[in-house]
């Protein structure tokens, strides 16, 4: 299912792909290793921030509408496995 706010985590996701491309590149440079785990922490940033609005957007949107549709037991049961992922 595709949501309004998919366009925009993609986005956030191709920025961080091109980030991590960056880092592999200073790896390759010999950078200093306060540079690269201070780079790697962004990139993790980027991708965690993009994993909390999906799950986010599911929430507020999907699992609203399957309690709204009485299936509450449901929409429990996927709300305790996205947990897992916050």
């Amino acid at each position: 299912m595709k949501h309004a706010s998919h366009p925009e985590i993609v986005k956030r996701l191709k920025r961080a792909h091109g980030h991590l491309a960056g880092v592999l590149g200073m790896f390759e440079e010999g950078r200093p290793c306060v540079e690269l785990a201070q780079q790697l922490h962004a990139v993790e940033s980027a991708i965690s921030n993009a994993k909390r609005e999906l799950i986010h957007d599911h929430i507020e949107n999907c699992l609203d509408e399957t309690a709204d549709a009485g299936n509450s037991r449901t929409a429990l049961k996927e709300l305790k496995i996205l947990a897992r992922y916050l």
